[in-house]
């Protein structure tokens, strides 16, 4: 996910006063209680824009201050990125002693409990870390070599067998959530729910790969951990023993196999967790409402503080999205408040079609920049990604810049992913799926050419110069010897004792990898500018499994996430989707589309919890206004880009008579008085200790 520009300033010529940091803000009464708790468990229900991040770092100074050690302390986060900058203004707050707290994200703490407890678990600390794609390529070998990614001889009426990459999410769901297989394919993927037994089979293989390996993926990290501490009493205890209290972000975002984490993590009770339920939009990732709902049955004992002033929009915009969210059936009773007294009331405007939709939202902005905003200080929202199409056409036209958030990510471009095949391959020669990938790329080696080489170095001990034997085309052996004596050459240095460093380790990977990209890709010169950065960013790491790890675990969205004083100041308009946005806010937001069949969308109207989790996501789009609140409906709802076909469309379900008296309804253009555009919709109700590896094929017989 991108983010919005940053403006970089220097120290050069600044006052004094700019120098300094800022002081971290007095709490109120709620957050003061939830800083200065005992050591019961504590849950802290934080509305939108109520201080939470604010709460979490005082309730670490706080227990600093009590004496507890700082390094005895755990932060998980959802991104590295957020325990660091939390961890920098708890800093301001009591000084170095904070910077030993422990914090991370869940993958990433597991991966450092990993590499110190897994070897007395059978399982060896020079483990390489598949990221998604890598996963999926994995997935596809095991796949193929059963015999299912050729199934001529199925019956005509026999549905396929689903792709790799699909293998994975469902894989992924059942490692998260800890449901049967077949229970997942009948929810969520029923055509392929005859292929059960053989999904399973598929599955089974894929864990022996990775066990013969030495290969885990994201999930097997998490895993791990949960195996560890309900499987193996002496490293459990060791692991305990780390850490006095453990604090959660974004407790509403967790699934269930982070919560079993957390609950054979923190037997003696000393547990935060911070979140909001009325944001819980991730189901679709494995996350579940249930784990901030259940909280208090998990934790007995446990004190719940809610915080409901909110520091971030208008009453007006408290009025419409604290109605909105009081019609969901099960939650945690709140009345989100303000000391703020300026603004208006949000607008409900309807409009005709998609091209009135367009022109309102580009018009109003354009109006907002002229009296002073900014473009990065706006924002669009809409549920899925096609849905701005439109505007983005327009906003192309009227020479408007703007971001839309997504798209490829940096780690997963082509060229990036084949250089760190080859460093993942010098820091384990097992990994099958990076010598996949770096043999399919040298002119002549096909498929078949590649798997034999695989496993010809498979039967030699994966010493890279058997590459060099393997019966090939002509055309193909100048390649395969030039990147045997590449590995070779690099391995016998290593081998003297003399590791190669990351940055060094790409140099010289370059030198047989940079003419493969020019012959590959048409346009070479800014995919070798990738990796030029690449090197650079490699070079703030001394060793080549920390940088691996970093990358795999933190995936950067570009290269500027990455990058060092980038000068990008651009004031751009923000397009996003509804999950991307959550956590951002912005002066000035627009919901666009906002009629039953996107909010709720249509295939989640038939399922009770898919809907309260629609109606969360819309109450997500409108809390991340500040000032200005525009939701736009489009009475016509056109089949094609022609306009040739339409249909009425009906107002959203969740902006019901309640919801809309907050609000100050808007009719623009040529629009009919029909019962679509009234709406008038009733209410909604509301020798290891333990072998680890045998754990993990214990799944599936693998």
């Amino acid at each position: 996910m991108a983010e919005p520009p940053r403006i970089h300033l220097t120290t050069q010529n600044l006052p004094p006063s700019l120098l300094s940091e800022p002081a971290e803000p007095a709490l109120n009464p709620a957050q003061a209680e939830a800083a200065n708790h005992g050591d019961a468990p504590l849950l802290i229900v934080a509305g939108a824009g109520s201080g939470k991040t604010r709460t979490l770092i005082h309730r670490v100074a706080a227990l600093i201050r009590r004496g507890i050690p700082p390094h005895r302390i755990l932060l998980l986060t959802f991104t590295r990125r957020s325990a660091q900058e939390m961890l920098s203004r708890c800093e301001r707050l009591v000084g170095p002693a904070s910077q030993s707290v422990q914090g991370g994200t869940f993958h990433g703490v597991a991966h450092r409990l990993l590499r110190r407890f897994g070897p007395s678990a059978g399982l060896p600390a020079d483990f390489t870390i598949l990221d998604q794609s890598d996963a999926g390529d994995l997935m596809g070998l095991a796949r193929s070599a059963l015999g299912y990614g050729d199934l001529k001889n199925a019956p005509r009426s026999a549905p396929r067998f689903p792709r790799a990459e699909t293998l994975v999410s469902i894989y992924s769901r059942h490692i998260n959530t800890d449901r049967p297989v077949a229970e997942l394919l009948n929810e969520l993927w029923p055509h392929f729910l005859a292929w059960t037994g053989d999904i399973e089979r598929c599955f089974g293989d894929y864990i022996r790969r990775k066990s013969e390996r030495n290969l885990l993926d994201y999930d097997d990290l998490l895993l791990s951990w949960a195996l560890l501490l309900e499987q193996a009493p002496p490293i459990a205890e060791q692991i305990r023993a780390l850490y006095d209290h453990v604090l959660v972000d974004e407790y509403q975002d967790t699934n269930p196999l982070q919560s079993r984490i957390l609950r054979g993590l923190c037997t003696n009770g000393h547990i935060t967790v911070v979140g909001d339920d009325a944001q819980s939009i991730y189901a679709f990732r494995g996350a579940t409402i249930r784990n901030i709902l259940d909280f208090p049955h998990e934790f007995p004992g446990t004190r719940i503080v809610t915080l409901e002033q909110n520091y971030r929009s208008t009453p007006h915009i408290l009025d419409s999205t604290n109605v909105l969210i009081s019609r969901s059936m099960e939650r945690y009773s709140k009345q989100l408040f303000t000391a703020r007294t300026d603004g208006e009331r949000p607008w409900l405007v309807t409009v005709r079609d998609e091209s009135a939709q367009t022109a309102f939202v580009v018009d109003r902005l354009l109006e907002l920049h002229e009296q002073g905003t900014p473009l990065r200080e706006m924002a669009v929202l809409f549920r899925a990604g096609y849905l701005s199409a439109d505007l983005e056409i327009e906003l192309s036209n009227r020479r408007i810049p703007y971001e839309k958030w997504g798209g490829l990510k940096f780690l997963e471009a082509a060229h990036i992913k084949d250089i760190l095949a080859f460093v993942r391959l010098l820091e384990n020669p097992r990994d099958e799926v990076s010598w996949y990938r770096l043999l399919r790329l040298l002119p002549g080696v096909g498929d078949a050419t590649a798997r034999n080489a695989i496993e010809l170095l498979n039967q030699h001990g994966w010493a890279p110069m058997a590459i060099g034997a393997v019966k090939a085309p002509a055309r193909a052996k100048p390649g395969l010897l030039a990147m045997a004596a590449l590995f070779d050459g690099m391995g016998r240095v290593e081998r003297a004792d003399r590791p190669h460093s990351p940055s060094e380790t790409i140099r010289l990977v370059r030198q047989l990898y940079d003419p493969l990209l020019n012959a590959t890709y048409d346009d070479a010169p800014p995919r070798l500018a990738d990796l030029d950065q690449l090197e650079i960013i490699a070079a703030g790491y001394t060793d080549r499994t920390e940088f691996l790890a970093a990358l795999a675990l933190e995936p950067p969205s570009s290269t500027q996430d990455l990058a060092i004083g980038s000068t990008d100041e651009d004031d751009a308009l923000i397009l996003s989707t509804v999950h991307s946005a959550k956590g951002k806010e912005w002066d000035a937001v627009f919901v666009i589309h906002a009629s039953d069949g996107v909010f709720p969308m249509a295939r989640a109207a038939v399922d009770d919890a898919q809907i309260e989790e629609e109606r969360r996501l819309l109450y997500v789009a409108l809390t991340r206004a500040r000032n200005d609140l525009y939701v736009v409906y489009p009475l016509h709802s056109y089949a094609t880009r022609t306009g040739a076909d339409f249909s009425y469309t009906q107002l959203s379900r969740f902006l019901d008579p309640g919801v809309r008296n907050t609000m100050q309804r808007v009719t623009l253009g040529d629009v009919p008085d029909t019962p679509a555009l009234r709406g008038e919709l009733g209410l909604t109700p509301v020798e290891p200790v333990v072998d680890l590896r045998a754990l993990l094929r214990g799944r599936f017989g693998a």
